[in-house]
């Protein structure tokens, strides 16, 4: 199996298969991202094109198989053969999408100095929430933010981790166990829907993971249907404004990215928050209906 790199160092790649989630691609195409401490950054660009819809509009198949067939075969995604060995060979709105990682790398997602890197606690602290709040995780993982979501909510909240792995969401209900976090749900994703009651979350979560969305649309679209209306959905990415960042550039998304590819869903800009060391916090909200 070839193995592609999320991290790069000194001219070479360090193979660690890892995690995504819904955040992410499909988990047919089981590539890894590596952690490694830093380097020159691949390239990767491309063209592609969007079209507006409301959060209601698309997406409501019950057939998991269909809805990825029809989004596969979507005018609004491009397809290239001579692209980034970083990417999945697929563009979205200019954007080449990266590959997936797997969860035989899970333990990357609680590495110690990930502490450190993304300093989790400071993340949580702004995104203000509230006790009896409902929040979703995307792309939970091992729960590393979740649990800590779980804390932040109480007792009266609930915190959804979704994952598209099985794998993962074994790890996950684990972790959950052995830290006595009850008030958490997990929920098996798909590459293309979150699987989430409508208008029932008050905040969605992205960690370093909607750029390996193998279907980003169909994915906000199912995002964007779960949510309340005025709910905010956040985006945590690594900043590819900064050259400092030692992340490869197709697992880098900038801020004027996140918001064109935002801008075709039911959602406002609110702000975005520069004080992680490598990631920008993107918040929108979703818009309420006009009548309201």
């Amino acid at each position: 199996m070839k193995l592609i790199g999320r991290l790069q160092t000194q001219g070479f790649l360090i193979p660690a298969f890892i995690l995504c989630v819904v955040h992410c691609a499909p988990a047919e195409s089981a590539q890894a991202r590596l952690p490694l401490p830093k380097g020159p950054k691949g390239e990767g660009r491309g063209e592609g094109k969007g079209d507006l819809q409301t959060c209601e509009t698309a997406g409501n198949s019950e057939d998991p198989q269909a809805a990825t067939d029809t989004a596969a075969a979507s005018p609004r995604y491009e397809f290239r053969d001579n692209h980034d060995p970083d990417g999945i060979g697929k563009f979205y709105l200019g954007r080449e999408i990266a590959h997936v990682m797997g969860h035989q790398g899970a333990d990357w997602l609680e590495r110690p100095e990930r502490e450190e890197e993304e300093k989790p606690e400071a993340l949580v602290e702004v995104l203000k929430l509230k006790p009896g709040d409902v929040v979703a995780d995307i792309g939970a993982g091992t729960g590393y933010f979740s649990w800590r979501l779980a804390k932040a909510v109480g007792s009266a909240g609930l915190v959804y981790g979704v994952d598209i792995q099985q794998e993962m969401l074994d790890l996950f209900s684990k972790k959950m166990a052995e830290r006595k976090i009850s008030n958490v749900k997990s929920v098996l994703g798909s590459i293309t829907d979150v699987r989430l009651p409508a208008n029932s979350v008050d905040l969605v979560l992205m960690v370093d993971v909607y750029h390996e969305f193998s279907h980003p649309y169909e994915m906000m679209q199912s995002i964007c249907r779960s949510l309340k209306p005025g709910g905010r959905l956040i985006f945590v990415e690594y900043r590819l404004e900064d050259p400092t960042v030692p992340i490869k550039r197709l697992h880098r998304m900038s801020e004027a990215q996140v918001r064109k590819e935002a801008a075709l869903h039911l959602l406002e800009w609110i702000e975005t928050i520069k004080t992680l060391p490598r990631q920008h916090v993107i918040v929108f909200r979703k818009r309420r209906p006009a009548s309201e």
